[in-house]
């Protein structure tokens, strides 16, 4: 872990305390085991690697890898099941690995060759239709075997059990807005991946953060709680599982945004899991002139507005839109009292589910934000006017003054200039036109990553998961290794230093 100065005490310690107070406030949450125990998400993991490129570079080159690789178990969960590249590719490494399996069993000439593997699969949208009928039971909807390959895109039951795969697939969706955003995967209960992509057809930016260790563990309890009450405590084969399978080439997507960072085995980053459930509820106000209700008190929620509460140099804010009043807040103060922000977010992704569920839309927060700022500009430059009057004759009494107000700079996410898009079978790699990336840094020690966006829907209806790292470390790569990718896929909104952008812009 870091040698420098430790915050992480203090700020676990608000942030459980917060939650606490505020425990007998929630209702029907959805997981509810951490209500009373805030404690029980915090632990430590080992970061592996994390990645950035598009959905199907991330899910050909990491993710589903591991899942071949796999001994006993996979745990896959995301939003969104579409047809894509993805699932094309997906379907082709599960048949190749049945067969494989299946080749093995029959070479033996005994099943007891091969450990079972089990495979379970969980996604929220698959459709409107589907969205529409779904059960609102918490025990989700099991897609029936036959569905597998008319429905899903998947292999048939006949293929999987000739290799002894256990494959069981399972939807959870609330009406009307309540999607379970999550996505991660889980191998062998020992290593695990926190994507932002789902199994969709998107070329968007992504990033994916790859774990060991107790937070794993904790990933596993979430799981169980939400789409699994009766999974095993523990993976217990019966038979030693057999050597890795050999699958030769499986299908791969590259894209030009595409970056892979791996870390020493001796980082060790404290960890807190940052679940959020849905509510059905999503409490619009439509009385503007009434102040903008309260989120829901989530250990998401929490996290991000007690990190903006307590940041002293800078945040770092990377999300697909931005509508939430408490994050947008939350930002105001952090720039009064001299913290320097920077956002990325996108300038028209998903337009019509943030009018649904959030009234506004991000074009219209970053403008309001921005306006926000020039008059606190306005307000610093005339007080220090005065200030200048007042002293020309006294003393400076430097710990009177007011903090400085910290610097603003917002981008939209944009293609790169030099790199095609929309044509990927014609292309060398896929190039991403928008930005999914969800990543909080704070004060270059705190990164948040996971599935929550900072809009009204994520704070409020959809179920999110989030997983935090105190890690000097980790936030310099990762910050790093964004930098590097967001070259030349930024278009300037505003910034502080040139403050005319921001007419050009919205005028």
């Amino acid at each position: 872990m870091d040698s420098a100065y430790n915050s992480f005490p203090k700020f676990e310690e608000t942030w459980k305390g917060s939650l606490k107070e505020r425990a007998a406030t929630l209702r029907d949450e959805f997981p509810d085991y951490h209500l009373y125990k805030p404690e029980s998400l915090v632990s430590a993991s080992y970061v592996r690697s994390f990645q950035l490129g598009t959905g199907a570079s991330i899910y050909t080159q990491s993710l589903i890898p591991a899942i071949v690789k796999a001994k006993h178990e996979v745990i896959l969960v995301t939003c969104f099941w579409a047809p894509s590249a993805t699932l094309s590719a997906l379907k082709e490494a599960l048949e190749k690995l049945a067969e494989d399996r299946r080749k093995r069993i029959l070479t033996s000439g005994s099943e007891n060759t091969l450990s079972p593997l089990r495979i379970r699969i969980c996604f929220s949208s698959r459709s409107l239709f589907q969205k529409l009928f779904h059960t609102s039971s918490k025990d989700g909807y099991v897609y029936p075997p036959s569905t597998w390959p008319t429905q899903l895109g998947l292999p048939s039951q006949e293929t999987l059990e000739a290799g002894l795969i256990d494959l069981r697939v399972k939807s959870l969706f609330f009406l009307p807005f309540s999607v379970m955003h999550p996505k991660f995967l889980i191998i062998d209960r020992q290593t695990a991946w926190i994507p932002s992509c789902n199994v969709s057809w998107e070329a968007w930016l992504e990033g994916c953060v790859e774990i060991t260790g107790n937070a794993v563990d904790n990933l596993v309890k979430f799981y169980r709680n939400v789409w699994d009450r009766n999974l095993e405590r523990h993976v217990a084969p019966e038979l030693d599982a057999a050597d890795p399978l050999d699958l030769g080439a499986l299908a791969s997507v590259p894209s030009s945004a595409n970056l892979l960072e791996c870390f020493s085995p001796e980082l060790l980053a404290q960890t807190i899991l940052l679940p959020s459930s849905h509510h059905r509820n999503p409490q619009f106000d439509f009385l503007p002139w009434r102040t903008s209700p309260s989120p829901p008190a989530t250990p998401l929620n929490h996290a991000i507005l007690r990190l903006l509460d307590m940041a002293e140099h800078t945040v770092y804010m990377q999300t697909p839109n931005l509508t939430s009043a408490a994050v947008i807040d939350g930002i105001i103060e952090a720039l009064k009292r001299g913290v320097n922000v920077t956002i990325v977010t996108s300038k028209r992704l998903m337009i019509l589910e943030q009018l649904v569920t959030a009234g506004t839309t991000t074009w219209l927060c970053v403008r309001s934000l921005i306006r926000n700022y020039t008059r606190l500009q306005a307000q610093a430059s005339e007080s220090q006017g005065r200030l200048d009057i007042d002293n020309s004759e006294q003393p400076i009494d430097i710990e009177a003054q007011r903090p400085r107000l910290g610097t603003l700079s917002i981008d939209y996410f944009c293609p790169h200039p030099e790199y095609p898009v929309g044509d990927v079978e014609n292309s060398a790699a896929e190039e991403p036109v928008q930005s999914h990336i969800k990543l909080t840094i704070v004060d270059g020690q705190y990164v948040v990553l996971g599935s929550g966006n900072m809009d009204r829907a994520s704070w409020f209806t959809s179920q999110e998961l989030g997983i935090l790292f105190h890690s000097r470390e980790l936030a310099s790569t990762v910050g790093a290794a964004v930098s590097q990718v967001l070259s030349r896929r930024r278009e300037p909104v505003f910034s502080s230093a040139t403050d005319n952008q921001s007419e050009q812009h919205f005028n």
